[in-house]
C-alpha cells in the first residue's frame, strides 16, 4: 500500500485520522463496523489510479481517530458522526464529492444525505439501505419484537458488557468472526455463548483475507478497546429521536446500491419491491452480487471498484 497518505485532520472538536491517495474529485468513503479505514485499502488504490482522491477517515472512536468521549455514548449520534464528515469535506477544501459507504457508513452517508444533500455529488451505498424513520416505534422497540433480546443490536447495548465478553474472547477471535461471517440469518449473541454457534467453530480464512490483514485490525482493537465501535449501537434511539425532523424525507442525491446476496442485512422485498425506490428518488441503480457476503470491498474488490467508478464517471 505504498503511496497512501496518513495524517491527522481537527474536524468537529475530535482529531481524525485520514488515508488518502491520488489526484481529482475527492471520493469519501466512510467504513463500518468493525473496521477501519484500512477496509477500503483496495478502493483507495484503484481509485487514485483512475483520477480520483480517495480518503477514508477512521469514524469517531475507531483506529488512529482520537477526542471522541467513549465514556459517552450520546456523543456518537448520526448528528455528530455526519457533523464530522461535513467538517472534514470542509477541510479538504471542497464544497461537494462523491461518498461511497458501507455497513455503519453507509447508514452515516444516508443520513448526510438527509442532513447535507448540497455536499454530496452522488453516493454509492454498500449493503445498508436506506431506512426510514418510523416516527411511531423506536429503533430498539422494533429489534426486540422481531429477533427477541439475543440480537447484536440488543446485546451491544450495555455499557462495558460486550466489552468484557470480547477481552475474554479475544480481541483476534472476535474480529476473525465478524470478518467470516457469511450468512443470512440473524447474528445472535446469546450472553452464554457469543457468536451463537460459532462460538467454538474453527475459523478457515477465505482467500481475500489473510492473517496480516486480521493482524492489523485487532492491533488497532487492541489500542482503543470496541467501546467507540459499540457507541454507535448504543444511541440508536437518541438518533430515533433527533431525527423526528427529517421524518418522510427522501434521501435525495443520484444513488447506486449494491450487496451481496448472502449479506445479513439485505432485504430483498423492501430493495426490489418498490419500497427502496419510493425513499430514494434517485436511485439510478441496484446490484445484487451472487456468492457475495457483507465485507464486499474486501471480498470482491475488483467488482466493486469496477461498480464504484463505472457510477461515479456519470458526474
Amino acid at each position: 500500500m505504498e503511496g497512501i497518505e496518513h495524517k491527522m485532520i481537527s474536524v468537529n472538536g475530535i482529531n481524525m485520522h485520514v488515508a488518502e491517495m491520488g489526484q481529482g474529485p475527492i471520493v469519501l468513503l466512510i467504513h463500518g463496523f468493525p473496521e477501519l479505514w484500512y477496509s477500503w485499502r483496495h478502493q483507495i488504490i484503484y481509485l487514485a489510479a483512475h483520477g480520483y482522491r480517495a480518503v477514508a477517515p477512521d469514524l469517531r472512536g475507531y483506529g488512529d481517530t482520537t477526542g471522541a468521549p467513549l465514556d459517552d455514548p450520546t456523543k456518537f449520534t448520526t448528528l455528530h458522526v455526519v457533523g464530522d464528515m461535513v467538517a472534514l469535506i470542509d477541510a479538504l477544501g471542497a464544497d461537494m464529492v462523491f461518498v461511497v459507504g458501507h455497513d455503519w457508513g453507509a447508514l452515516i452517508a444516508w443520513r448526510l444525505c438527509l442532513f447535507r444533500p448540497d455536499k454530496v455529488i452522488a453516493l454509492v451505498n454498500l449493503s445498508v439501505h436506506f431506512n426510514p424513520r418510523n416516527p411511531k416505534r423506536k429503533i430498539l422497540e422494533n429489534v426486540r419484537a422481531a429477533y427477541g433480546d439475543d440480537h447484536y443490536i440488543c446485546r451491544f447495548q450495555e455499557p462495558g458488557e460486550m466489552e468484557a465478553v470480547f477481552a475474554s474472547y479475544g480481541t483476534k477471535k472476535a474480529i476473525e468472526k465478524f470478518l467470516t461471517y457469511r450468512d443470512r440469518a440473524p447474528f445472535y449473541f446469546p450472553t452464554d455463548k457469543p457468536f451463537g454457534a460459532l462460538y467454538d467453530t474453527p475459523v478457515i480464512y477465505p482467500s481475500w483475507l489473510s492473517e496480516e490483514d486480521v493482524d492489523y485490525y485487532t492491533k488497532r482493537f487492541e489500542q482503543t478497546g470496541f467501546t467507540g465501535a459499540l457507541n454507535y449501537y448504543r444511541c440508536v434511539d437518541l438518533d430515533w429521536e433527533l431525527e423526528a425532523p427529517w421524518t418522510d424525507a427522501k434521501a435525495s442525491v443520484p444513488v447506486k446500491y449494491i450487496v451481496g446476496e448472502l449479506d445479513l442485512v439485505y432485504n430483498e422485498e423492501y430493495v426490489k419491491g418498490g419500497g427502496f425506490k419510493k425513499n430514494v428518488p434517485q436511485l439510478e441503480e441496484v446490484v445484487v452480487i451472487e456468492g457475495a457476503a457483507h465485507f464486499i470491498t474486501q471480498e470482491i474488490p475488483d467488482k466493486i471498484n469496477k461498480h464504484i467508478y463505472d457510477f461515479l464517471q456519470k458526474f
